[in-house]
């Protein structure tokens, strides 16, 4: 008897757990969607220690703020100096992981002087990356 609920508890945990990471396995994105930085452009000098602007641009998709679940929208995240996260996760939200929840297309942004990346990434209403995943090229930029 114990030995068949040992099985059966084992069994359940593992059907749990499938369905947690098919919920965190992200929302299709549409075909051909691609997001991309409007401004500033890769290479560019900008001003180290004051804010300036960044736009966001997207295609074949649309922008809705988190929590909304509606088919081929997502929200815009902003990656500082890092790397896409892994796809299967919600992006965190940290200094270098800034979210845009609200469904902002641009920002004020502040870094250091140096080389900086950026690079966006949609989120859907759960914050986790589309899939496949829907992102920018990386550019760089020198803070001045």
């Amino acid at each position: 008897m114990y030995k068949f609920i040992a099985v059966a508890a084992l069994v359940a945990s593992a059907a749990w757990g499938t369905a947690d990471f098919a919920m965190a396995a992200g929302t299709p994105a549409p075909s051909g969607a691609y997001a991309y930085i409007g401004y500033p452009n890769d290479g560019q000098v900008v001003p180290a220690n004051k804010p300036f602007r960044v736009w966001f641009g997207l295609r074949f998709m649309g922008v809705a703020p988190k929590g909304v679940k509606y088919p081929n929208t997502g929200h815009h995240h902003l990656l500082i100096d890092t790397d896409l996260p892994p796809a299967d996760q919600e992006i965190p939200s940290d200094r270098n992981h800034l979210h845009f929840g609200a469904g902002e297309t641009e920002t004020m942004i502040q870094l250091p002087p140096g080389k900086h990346t950026l690079q966006l990434l949609m989120g859907d209403y759960m914050h986790v990356p589309h899939q496949p995943p829907v992102y920018s090229k990386k550019i760089t930029v020198i803070a001045r």
